[in-house]
């Protein structure tokens, strides 16, 4: 334990943590916790978001619904995003606690860094999961069985990378779940011929970010015996990207064309598709900053999406 403990430490010398986030403005006693649900990085929380939000709204456009109904899911879907998302990273850092030791840019972890115990973790988790499921129970009772189907996949995927190389696919199933719950929470069921091509898009949009934000590992990954896209994908990770990028606007264009979308749905698509397209020419895979600042830059295809579809509900709606 001392050998590894020393490891530690000077990793931390050689790779100090990031900037001063606010966080850091808490009591010491608090801060690893926050650190360990990444609230002081909101990229995670609207990556898991917009799917959601563009589910509600796409629904609400089909349905007429009030606007207050936009309001009051998207409201809640945004709660729940962070809740899950928090409790999804404790899940994956607990799950990588020794291989995130061992690797530079997570060794300040706190539960790799001894910060948190596993224990603490486990503590710290149960009352995230609980508040994730009463918002879910705020839901009907559909919507409630489908979101708690999901929960399976999101203890699993850690393990996936041990197993495939194709772990973002399996977290883009996961991650990308409020694509079919959204809809399911307006309506009480799902058009499947809409919100399963939105739902493979959202996956498949994650599989681009996660690849790119993930390149950064990549030696470190191979290493550690971390299976990754961006391993298989290696100098060719460029082009593939691109290709599924492609992929992600089709389908997201495809699920608009069948909920009945008009010209504002797909400007806002267009104007997601061109940021994914100057973000992707833009990246220096080569360069640890610029892959991990992919990771937020991609929110604002998911804001862009959502605007369309909000544009175009408002126009229908004549608000």
């Amino acid at each position: 334990m001392e050998v590894k403990s020393t490891a530690v430490k000077q990793l931390h010398d050689l790779h100090p943590s990031s900037d001063t986030t606010w966080v850091d403005s808490f009591p010491s006693k608090i801060r690893p916790y926050l650190y360990l649900a990444r609230v002081h990085n909101p990229a995670g929380t609207l990556l898991l978001f917009y799917p959601c939000a563009w589910s509600v709204t796409m629904a609400c456009y089909a349905h007429g619904t009030p606007i207050s109904t936009v309001w009051t899911y998207v409201g809640l879907f945004l709660a729940a995003s962070q809740v899950f998302h928090a409790a999804g990273c404790v899940i994956n850092d607990m799950w990588d606690k020794d291989v995130d030791a061992a690797v530079p840019r997570t060794s300040t972890r706190p539960l790799a860094s001894g910060d948190v115990s596993m224990i603490q973790a486990f503590a710290f988790l149960i009352p995230q999961l609980a508040l994730g499921i009463w918002l879910l129970m705020q839901l009907n009772d559909y919507s409630l069985r489908l979101g708690l189907s999901s929960l399976g996949l999101v203890v699993l995927y850690p393990a996936m990378k041990r197993v495939t190389n194709w772990p973002q696919a399996v977290l883009g199933m996961c991650f990308n779940w409020g694509a079919l719950l959204g809809a399911a929470s307006v309506v009480g069921a799902v058009d499947w011929h809409v919100y399963i091509p939105l739902y493979l898009g959202a996956a498949c949009w994650t599989i681009v970010y996660d690849t790119s934000y993930a390149r950064q590992d990549r030696d470190e990954d191979a290493k550690y015996g971390v299976r990754s896209t961006t391993i298989i994908f290696g100098d060719r990770i460029r082009p593939i990207l691109a290709i599924f990028s492609a992929v992600v606007c089709s389908l997201v264009a495809y699920a608009g064309y069948c909920n009945g979308h008009g010209l504002p749905f797909f400007g806002g698509l267009a104007l997601g598709a061109l940021h994914l397209a100057r973000l992707l020419a833009r990246t220096d895979f080569e360069n640890k900053e610029s892959c991990d600042a992919t990771l937020l830059s991609n929110a604002w295809f998911g804001f862009w999406v959502w605007a369309g579809a909000l544009a175009d509900y408002l126009v229908k709606m004549q608000l």
